[in-house]
């Protein structure tokens, strides 16, 4: 039987936007609670009785919202352009190699705007 798994994560942050328009509102500093959802999929282990812990995605995703949390992405490596795009992105190819059956990673930066990256 195959499964999805989603755990949700809230960080506090700010970033400006340097490639939009010029007189564009995000590109003046701002902040947002951003909530990001990580999302894996597989088979129920039959012994377990789970796809995985949840600590185990928490293992993997807890150190980049830590990196994150009350931090001006701009300055963060990486993220010189931080849309939630290229933040999703970025999200994604730190995760990828270590968490199995990793699907989606979404960003939200209000609860009406959000990004889903679902890889390649």
């Amino acid at each position: 039987m195959r499964t999805r798994l989603e755990r949700s994560y809230r960080f506090e942050a700010a970033h400006f936007l340097p490639k939009v328009p010029p007189g564009h509102k995000c590109a003046r500093m701002h902040g947002h609670t951003y909530n990001v959802d990580v999302i894996v999929e597989g088979e129920i282990d039959s012994e377990r009785g789970w796809v995985m812990d949840f600590a185990e995605i928490d293992e993997h995703v807890g150190p980049l919202v830590r990196m994150l949390d009350h931090q001006v992405l701009n300055e963060v490596d990486g993220l010189l352009n931080p849309t939630s795009e290229l933040l999703a992105v970025w999200m994604w190819q730190r995760l990828a190699a270590g968490l199995p059956g990793l699907v989606e990673v979404v960003v939200s930066e209000t609860p009406t705007s959000r990004c889903i990256y679902r890889g390649n």
